[in-house]
């Protein structure tokens, strides 16, 4: 099968190549999907996972990817609840060959079923993105109606997510990005937008949760923004920063079944939009990785026409 592949740590997404590589065999509990789009996060070339197993062993040559829309072609022993044949979309294991490929094999409680209305491309756009959103603010940021959102990266991936849940579940989101992304900032769900390189953050006062996918400086002074009871939550790691009368929660997005669901209806009804960039086939998928400016949304390889 076609996959992309990565060997060389230091060369990043320079080094990945499009090469031929054996299919996948189903363990047990594993289901083999066919894949016809694929998500892609452009930090993973720097994750551990990517490079060694979950002993820390080199597992290279790796196909990275873990988010995934296509169809189950077989199921592994004692697999239930899915079906050949069916279409689904999920979230693979970080440590096992991933999605960037002509098939995967992953556990079957990772998938969701993928609705016949639902595009592969956008069902491929979802996982990571929205479980991150979903788990930050439900789970670890107990997100409560009428509470003060600041959202980080408001037009980006996983931050567009964030303003629409928060929007929808009555919160007051305040976002944040570059002078270019504000329009696409309040269209995602923002009430309010605060551009990184011109305005003030501590202008904006107190708020109740900030979600943080930038760290650095911008987390510092966000922390001092929440108020006494309040959470930050963030993705890029143990915060360096911390409230002075709150939590600062850190997290790694997990496969869910039941979330994944909720969210997919979201998309049907209308309810969540889905935040595509750029959109390339498996035989492009490197250059599309290797940008020359930058790109906005979620990269999405698609594996099958």
């Amino acid at each position: 099968m076609k996959a992309i592949v990565v060997t060389d740590e230091a060369a990043g997404t320079a080094g990945m190549t499009l090469t031929e590589r054996p299919e996948p065999s189903a363990a047990i509990n594993d289901v083999i999907v066919e894949v016809h789009a694929s998500g892609y996060v452009p930090t993973e070339v720097t994750w551990p996972s990517t490079w060694t197993d979950r002993a820390g062993r080199d597992r290279t040559p790796s196909i990275p990817g873990h988010e995934l829309a296509g169809v189950v072609t077989a199921l592994g022993y004692g697999t239930t609840g899915l079906s050949v044949g069916q279409r689904v979309f999920g979230l693979a294991d970080w440590h096992r060959d991933g999605t960037l490929a002509e098939y995967v094999a992953m556990e079957a409680r990772n998938l969701a079923p993928l609705p016949g209305d639902v595009d592969f491309t956008v069902g491929a756009s979802l996982p990571i993105s929205g479980l991150t959103a979903w788990q930050g603010l439900f789970q670890h940021g107990r997100l409560q109606s009428g509470q003060s959102v600041l959202v980080h990266g408001a037009a980006g991936a996983v931050g567009s997510m964030v303003a629409q849940l928060a929007n929808e579940f009555g919160g007051y989101v305040i976002g944040t990005g570059r002078a270019s992304d504000r329009q696409a900032a309040l269209d995602f769900g923002a009430q309010e937008f605060v551009d990184l390189d011109n305005d003030s953050l501590k202008d904006i006062g107190g708020v109740d949760l900030v979600f943080d996918v930038i760290g650095g400086d911008i987390q510092q002074q966000s922390a001092t923004l929440v108020r006494p009871g309040g959470i930050l939550v963030t993705i890029v790691g143990p915060p360096e920063a911390r409230p002075a009368d709150g939590l600062a929660i850190d997290f790694v997005v997990e496969a869910d079944r039941t979330q994944l669901t909720e969210i997919v209806q979201r998309v049907r009804d209308g309810r969540l939009k889905t935040n595509l960039g750029t959109i390339a086939t498996l035989d492009d998928a490197v250059a599309a990785f290797n940008p020359t400016e930058r790109t906005k949304g979620k990269t999405i390889i698609r594996v099958r026409p």
